[in-house]
């Protein structure tokens, strides 16, 4: 059966915790490990009800809150063979869609200092999404689990710390080089006459 990955998000997060339902799920997503993966609900709904006509997930109604008639799902065995075949897959990532790289490859073409904020507002960000998983490691670690899932966890935490703070290394010297860039470029051209480099006769 093919099955796009979608499938594969809703199996995992069902590997973990059961009785999960779609809302609960898209949650469970956005907080886990909405840095590098999204997953929308008009993506999760379709697909939950693919998976349990494919027997690969059960249905079931909460018994919490039964007046919300809340549809929970489970993982069956099937389930879980069909996520653990798609572990053991080669992995596939896509050319990201990344509209701050598309912008500055482009640059030249932008108003001076447009380029130089752009750079500047990914460092905002870059330093805002360091600090919350830096906040979430000092949890994690304090919390001194026993979930046998926790150091794959935190292996995909310590990518993410490990590239946010190479990007913002990689902001600070791409600061410095844009403002040397348009400094030159302010100046215009120069003449023959003026180049220092020239020799003379």
């Amino acid at each position: 059966m093919n099955h796009n990955r979608t499938a594969y998000v809703i199996l995992g997060g069902l590997s973990i915790q059961s009785n999960l339902s779609g809302y609960e799920l898209h949650k469970a997503i956005e907080e886990n490990f909405g840095s590098f993966w999204g997953e929308s609900y008009g993506q999760i709904y379709p697909t939950l009800k693919r998976l349990v006509a494919e027997g690969l997930i059960v249905p079931s109604r909460s018994a919490s809150a039964p007046r919300q008639r809340r549809q929970e799902y489970s993982l069956t065995d099937a389930g879980r063979a069909c996520l653990r075949d798609w572990l053991a897959q080669p992995f596939q990532n896509d050319p990201p869609r990344n509209e701050f790289l598309l912008k500055l490859f482009f640059g030249r073409e932008a108003a001076p200092g447009v380029a130089l904020a752009h750079v500047r507002e990914l460092q905002n960000r870059n330093r805002r999404m360091l600090a919350t998983l830096e906040g979430i490691e000092k949890m994690a670690r304090a919390s001194q689990s026993q979930d046998p899932n926790m150091p794959y966890w935190m292996l995909t935490l310590g990518l993410g710390l490990a590239l946010t703070r190479a990007a913002l290394d990689w902001g600070e010297s791409a600061l410095q080089e844009l403002a040397s860039t348009e400094a030159v470029s302010a100046q215009g051209p120069q003449p023959a006459g003026d180049d220092p480099a020239a020799g003379t006769s």
